[in-house]
């Protein structure tokens, strides 16, 4: 199916839970959000029939997020019933991975085909400082064994915090030297109650660029919202999504579900759709309200302009 602009939309972002095992500074309150109580969250069995529905409509790309989708009981099982819908070809996960040793080997049997891991220092007590706790080495854990799974390529996904880990960058760099390793660069965006706080710290992923130097373009994919390059004679990428300096609005391709069943046709936009509602109460519908959002999505996002309206979720709500 196309929106309004004439962009195919086939990749839909499901947020399974806003819970989530680490409290990173841009993500997450340090106390966490507040449980919401079960009745107000969609099922997996909910969002199996979803993704069915999405599907007959042209969505044959889901990546399952959080908060950390790890944390959700059921998680292995779940990924199974998605890998039997009918015109689902990829799906893949958005982690901390913190628990992905444990599970890695039980996903990639149920379907799983890529994780994105986010992990914003590779240094112990930076790591632990940026997340308030979590411990890196398990995070390093993970990586080593999607790699040895074969779960590849691995992307992890690393946001530059200005005062925090500016240093890191050529750290992550290395790890794309030796292994089919994608780090990409993930400029920080002003979501939820970090906004103010994100907005100070912002550094744009051209200084970046200039602090690695050396860098070899690579060919863009417009399927993917990064740009990539590599350094000589590396085995890995290194990406750049610039959501803030240089948008890809225009060849967005996705909506977004959130695990209290809004869809959300733009990332950054308070716009929602009831879907939870409808499922639960008027199913006959779901195809009309998918198509619905689909329409709806915005030709751009409107960050730092006139229009712009902080967003009221938190990114562990919405699932990045």
């Amino acid at each position: 199916m196309r929106d309004n602009y004439n962009r195919r939309i086939n990749y839909m972002r499901i947020s399974i839970t806003d819970l989530c095992n680490l409290r990173c500074l841009y993500c997450m309150p340090e106390e966490g959000v507040c449980k919401k109580n079960h009745r107000d969250m969609l099922t997996f069995e909910e969002i199996t029939e979803i993704a069915k529905v999405a599907a007959s409509l042209g969505i044959n790309k889901i990546r399952i997020t959080g908060g950390e989708p790890l944390v959700k009981k059921g998680i292995v099982d779940f990924i199974a019933s998605l890998s039997k819908i009918e015109g689902i070809n990829d799906i893949a996960m958005t982690t901390n991975g913190v628990l992905l040793k444990e599970y890695a080997k039980d996903l990639k049997e149920a379907g799983l085909k890529r994780v994105n891991i986010s992990i914003d220092s590779l240094k112990p007590e930076k790591y632990r400082e940026i997340t308030r706790g979590g411990d890196v080495n398990m995070v390093l854990d993970g990586i080593q064994e999607v790699l040895r799974l074969g779960m590849t390529p691995v992307k992890l996904n690393t946001v530059i915090i200005g005062g925090y880990n500016e240093e890191d960058v050529q750290d992550f760099v290395a790890l794309t030297a030796d292994d089919n390793i994608e780090v990409r660069f993930i400029e920080l965006m002003p979501v939820g109650q970090a906004g103010n706080w994100a907005t100070e710290r912002f550094i744009s992923n051209e200084a970046i660029k200039k602090k690695i130097g050396n860098l070899i373009p690579l060919a863009h994919q417009t399927s993917s919202p990064a740009k990539y390059y590599k350094i000589p004679g590396a085995k890995g990428k290194i990406g750049f999504i610039n959501p803030i300096s240089s948008h890809f609005c225009e060849e967005c391709n996705r909506i977004r579900m959130t695990s209290d069943g809004k869809l959300k046709p733009c990332l950054h936009s308070n716009q929602e759709i009831d879907i939870l509602n409808i499922i639960r109460n008027q199913p006959h519908k779901l195809t009309k309200v998918i198509e619905e959002s689909i329409l709806a999505k915005p030709q751009q996002h409107y960050l730092y302009t006139e229009d712009f309206q902080l967003g009221t979720r938190n990114m562990s709500e919405i699932g990045g």
